[in-house]
């Protein structure tokens, strides 16, 4: 059966703090480098973001051990505070992201248009971890 890899992915994880600080998190580089990747043989070296509609950011995902890194980047599109971030990467892909703050719990929900190398459960899995990985890193500092 052909891979259809048009359809959007969603992921989505309910972090146990507020929008203020999941916002926070999502967006400050210091606390980007500590949490934009998906396992532990993965760290984030490097961060820049420029959180305004036009602004441009990129994350250097790399392996621990050296052995590969790349650059995650694009350019915002849509920056509404504490609740919405749209982005297009720089392969022309369009990422979505959502958050809904009730009191001290916040729904953080990413939708995101798959690329054509890898199978869709493997970069919906992959994506999840890395949010897994926010949400885990914000609730505990």
């Amino acid at each position: 059966m052909a891979t259809d890899n048009t359809t959007p992915i969603t992921i989505e994880a309910t972090v146990n703090t507020t929008v203020e600080k999941v916002w926070e998190f999502w967006n400050n580089p210091e606390h980007i480098k500590n949490w934009a990747f998906a396992s532990p043989e993965w760290h984030a070296p490097n961060a820049e973001n420029d959180l305004r509609e036009g602004g441009k950011f990129s994350t250097t995902m790399a392996a621990r051990d050296g052995s590969m890194s790349f650059d995650f980047g694009g350019t915002y599109t849509t920056v509404e505070t504490h609740k919405l971030i749209e982005y297009v990467l720089d392969d022309g892909r369009k990422v979505k992201i959502l958050f809904e703050g009730e009191g001290d719990k916040t729904k953080v929900t990413e939708t995101f248009d798959p690329e054509n190398t890898n199978p869709l459960d493997m970069q919906k899995g992959g994506w999840q971890a890395i949010l897994d990985n926010f949400k885990q890193y914000t609730e505990q500092h």
